[in-house]
């Protein structure tokens, strides 16, 4: 009876302390935010100890708009606006002029050195960011680069099915934007739900995709802490260092460690931003290595050689040349720029104009949009 009355009491203790834990960690008050209920998002901060809490998301109009939240009795500073559109967003709180995260959301991505909050307003347009039923894997990989000097690390999506299956597969090369790396498309564009859902519907063909890091001085993202080395890019033996890399190295890697298929009319290539320019400098260096070319937010400049450099991918062939660009996009004068050079030389492609500028919400768009015509 006796060490019975004791292992209740050890118990109880664990409990309390357990409990106690919880409650530090929680600060007492249990609270939701955001909450998103019909057209309306309220947020809720719990913070006593502040004089003056704002709002800022990244689907305000300007950079410096803010809302205001009102303290409610119990210290939980909350408001309630209309709800965007249907998308990802981001936002942050900022209590006396500091800039705070929201400590109850766990939904969080990284944008460079940043993590920040995201608001998923759900829709139509929303839905395939959604967790599917039957989801593939990211992982990531290391390879040697002699071209870069360095052991560098890439993320590869894998569709549902691959571990189980002795198929080949087909292969997007899919590039980031300035600031970027690897890790980009799987935090803020959302890749491998987006290849999910529409794999799952039949809306897209199975295949891999391959992130790789477009920053030739860093072996993988900033967070890992790795030494980052500097290319002087006034050296002309410098030049397109990445993109030699890319199709030299990655790709033999890829096909080596992965059932990719191993041809031209199995490759696709995109990228967005910086990433577009990689895609447009690849296939004009490269022509005979992917049949399937898609820059987004890049566009071009006219010059002596674009037209040349067109000839070159015209002359090898292939099967989808796609453009994606917002029209508030200040990228949009080049996009316009390689729509008219692609139509004189006689290159049949799509132009595919949005809405909205440089941002996620426009890449996202376009990934869900041509995915499916890659491999058909």
């Amino acid at each position: 009876m006796k060490k019975f009355l004791l292992f209740a009491f050890a118990a109880m203790m664990a409990v309390g302390a357990g409990a106690q834990e919880l409650a530090n960690f929680t600060r007492g008050a249990q609270i939701v935010s955001p909450e998103v209920k019909g057209d309306s998002v309220t947020f809720r901060l719990n913070a006593n100890y502040a004089t003056v809490v704002n709002l800022y998301g990244n689907w305000m109009a300007g950079y410096t708009d803010v809302v205001p939240l009102t303290k409610g009795a119990n210290g939980v500073w909350e408001v309630t606006i209309a709800a965007p559109e249907p998308e990802i967003y981001t936002y942050n709180f900022i209590v006396d002029g500091v800039n705070v995260n929201d400590p109850v959301n766990y939904m969080v991505q990284r944008d460079g050195t940043r993590y920040l909050n995201m608001l998923f307003v759900p829709g139509e347009r929303s839905a395939n960011y959604n967790e599917t039923a039957h989801r593939g894997t990211v992982s990531y990989k290391w390879y040697d680069s002699s071209i870069l000097g360095s052991n560098r690390r890439l993320t590869v999506y894998t569709p549902y099915g691959y571990e189980t299956s002795n198929k080949k597969y087909p292969v997007l090369y899919l590039l980031h934007g300035g600031g970027g790396d690897e890790e980009a498309w799987s935090s803020m564009g959302r890749a491998a739900q987006i290849m999910d859902n529409l794999i799952e519907q039949g809306k897209a063909v199975p295949m891999i995709v391959v992130m790789p890091n477009g920053n030739p001085g860093q072996q993988a993202a900033s967070t890992m802490g790795l030494p980052v080395k500097t290319f002087d890019n006034q050296n002309p033996q410098n030049q397109n260092l990445y993109v030699k890399s890319l199709v030299n190295e990655i790709i033999p890697f890829i096909e080596k460690e992965y059932r990719a298929i191993p041809k031209k009319a199995s490759r696709a290539i995109s990228g967005l931003s910086m990433g577009g320019g990689h895609t447009f400098a690849a296939t004009t260096l490269y022509p005979n290595v992917f049949d399937y070319i898609l820059p987004l937010s890049a566009g071009t400049r006219e010059s002596p050689e674009l037209d040349a450099q067109l000839q070159g991918i015209k002359k090898a062939g292939y099967k989808l040349y796609w453009i994606g660009c917002g029209t508030a996009d200040f990228t949009y004068a080049g996009n316009q720029t390689l729509d008219q050079a692609l139509t004189r030389n006689g290159m049949p492609h799509t132009f595919f104009e949005s809405t909205g500028g440089h941002e996620w919400k426009n890449w996202r768009l376009y990934l869900n949009t041509f995915a499916q015509l890659l491999f058909k």
